[in-house]
Parts: structure tokens; sequence; C-alpha cells
């Protein structure tokens, strides 16, 4: 079935939980979008886990819309969002709508997403009046990183859980169609989802959300020099992948790959030809010199 903003919204309603993970290519998100995912978030967490930045602060635009175009390509019943990165969306309201239209128009995304509370409620309105849907991001926003000093829980403080609620409730006020809630006390998620008439999906926020966002690297424990506390790893695929890397190498050295089942067959008649043509070609070269 075709995932649409409707379609989740009725998830919510009628308690069925939502699932969401990161894509960032169109193998991926091909295989994601036939195991049933509900949505597929080209999230600017590319910038880490796809062209090695330490954050996600230097992606682009050009980035973002270069790789939201190859997992609509691989996606057919996945509702697909597309972050708008670091300053597209911060410096006015116009750029806001511009980039949010570039990512719909020319990466094919469903909807958009954008950090931030009160602050970016005029965007958020905006977004929507160009008939966008666009999903907020609250609690840990790594846009932020600089600013919340490092990558760290949000919301467990008295003022820090209010500020939540206050946000959260102006983005959905402001139009958003969804809120990801990360990195912020299970409780707290939990409240606000009932509170909410829009889909929470959470990542490090309990199971009380709506739905689950999970970066695929890290579920897949593709690296294991980071390993966030919220992440369950369903396979080792990192490790499988480095065998098979191993392996690889191994049997070219030793000259048992490829192996006769993995060649082309030449009638033995054309081969003979071909050798006696060259040797031919040789033979006169030869004279003639």
């Amino acid at each position: 079935m075709k995932n649409t903003i409707l379609t989740l919204a009725q998830q919510k309603r009628n308690g069925d939980k939502i699932s969401m993970l990161t894509a960032y290519d169109y193998s991926t998100a091909k295989l994601m979008d036939e195991a049933g995912v509900n949505c597929l978030l080209v999230g600017d967490s590319l910038g880490m886990v796809m062209l090695g930045y330490d954050s996600t602060l230097p992606v682009t635009m050009d980035d973002m819309l270069h790789h939201t175009k190859a997992v609509t390509r691989g996606a057919k019943n996945a509702f697909v969002v597309a972050d708008l990165p670091f300053m597209s969306y911060q410096v006015s309201v116009e750029d806001a709508v511009v980039n949010a239209g570039r990512l719909i128009k020319e990466g094919g995304a469903h909807a958009v997403k954008l950090e931030g509370g009160k602050e970016v409620c005029a965007q958020i309105q905006a977004i929507t009046r160009a008939s966008i849907p666009v999903i907020a991001h609250l609690g840990l926003t790594p846009q932020s990183v600089n600013a919340l000093g490092g990558y760290k829980v949000q919301g467990r403080e008295r003022e820090a859980a209010q500020k939540l609620v206050d946000d959260a409730l102006a983005v959905e006020k402001a139009g958003a169609s969804a809120v990801v809630l990360e990195c912020i006390p299970a409780p707290l998620a939990e409240w606000l989802t009932g509170l909410l008439n829009i889909p929470t999906i959470g990542i490090g926020a309990g199971a009380g959300c709506d739905g689950q966002v999970l970066v695929y690297q890290d579920m897949l424990a593709m690296y294991n020099d980071i390993t966030p506390k919220f992440v369950k790893q369903y396979g080792s695929i990192g490790d499988m992948m480095k065998a098979s890397f191993q392996a690889y190498i191994q049997e070219i050295q030793a000259g048992i790959f490829p192996a006769k089942e993995h060649t082309y067959k030449i009638d033995k008649a054309i081969m003979d030809e071909v050798k006696s043509s060259y040797e031919e070609a040789q033979h006169e070269t030869r004279n003639n010199d």
C-alpha cells in the first residue's frame, strides 16, 4: 500500500505504529521499500555516514538533492521525507520555501523535515501554505550541536521539558504533519504523543511514540566505533561485509576466483583462428622488417 501523509495520520488514530529508517541511495531504498518500511528519511545524517563529515553541518542542498533523487527512484510505496540542511531555512522564510520546493520538485520527496520549535514556525507555516508537508524535529537537534554543547539528552530539567512541550504544540499549530522527538526522556515523549494530534516519531525517545526511526547503518551495525544507547542492532552487517571483502581478496591472491563457472566460453575454432591470424600478421611484420 502506498504510504502518504494521510495514511500516517490514520496509523496514529488506529494505534498502528509507524516504521521509519534513513535511506541515502537507490539500492538501500529499494530493499527497505520491498520490506514494507512506512517511511524513508533522507537525513542530513548522510553527512556523517555517507560523506565522512564529523557532523551534519557541512551538508549542502546539492548533497540532499543528489541523495533524495536516488532514494525516490528506489521507493515505490514508502513515504519519503528529506531533510532541509543547515542554513537552508534559518536565514529567511523565503529561503525555506524555495529550498523545500526544490526537495519536492527536483528531488521527488513527499515531505521535508526541519529542526526547531517556535523559532521556525513561520517557516513551517509558509512551507505548508505552498502545499508541502512538513515534519518537525525537536529534542536533540543535530544542526544545533554547537549551541547544545554536544550530542546530549534533552528535556530532563523542568525548564527544558516545558520548552519541549511549548515547541511541540507550536509546530503542530503552525501546520507540521508530524514531529520527530530525538533523545528525550521516554515518559515525556509518551505524554507528548498523547497530547498531540499529529504523529510522533521517536529516536531515543522510548516506545510510547507513534513510530520509530533509526539510522540504518546503526541498526545494521555497519560501524562499531559509535553505538548510541538507543540503538538496537538487528544484524552484524559490518562484520559480514568485512569478512566478505577479505575472502574476496584472499581468493584473488590464491587464484581461486574467478573459477570456471564465473567465465564465458568461446568456440575453440574461433579462438584458433584469432591466434592464427595474429601469428600470421606478426610473421609478415618480421619479414617486412
